[in-house]
């Protein structure tokens, strides 16, 4: 079983996102995903919880939770959400970084806007590395 970790600054908006939209779409038998922060907030973003219900997919139980090694330990991969310099960086995991732009406080259309685009870099994860259902 592939483990991805998708992680941005707060884990509110982007990598709550990625890996949901991961866990639809990828075949169960072959990975799954989780999303982790190197500063968690206290809630996923209202505006991202709105936008993707939009799409059927239900964020409202979704908690933020801090990248810990412990986390990270089953895992092969790790893509960052364009965090810059505050990035994690965890040792032996390949490694992506997707330069998305922070939903928090955006307009809904802006926050629909980055929720497709990481769909599309969703869906084009899970097409390189085999894994979609």
């Amino acid at each position: 079983m592939n483990l991805v970790i998708f992680a941005c600054v707060h884990n509110a908006g982007r990598s709550q996102m990625a890996a949901a939209f991961f866990n639809a779409m990828a075949d169960p038998t072959k990975a799954r995903a989780l999303s982790a922060g190197t500063n968690p907030g206290t809630q996923v973003h209202p505006e991202v919880r709105a936008a993707m219900a939009e799409v059927g997919i239900d964020l409202s139980t979704a908690r933020p939770q801090l990248l810990t090694d412990a986390l990270a330990q089953d895992a092969q991969w790790l893509v960052t959400m364009g965090c810059g310099d505050a990035c994690p960086v965890v040792p032996g995991l390949k490694r992506g970084d997707w330069p998305l732009e922070d939903p928090k406080g955006k307009p809904v259309e802006r926050v629909r806007e980055i929720r497709d685009e990481v769909r599309a870099r969703v869906v084009d994860f899970l097409s390189r590395e085999e894994w979609s259902r």
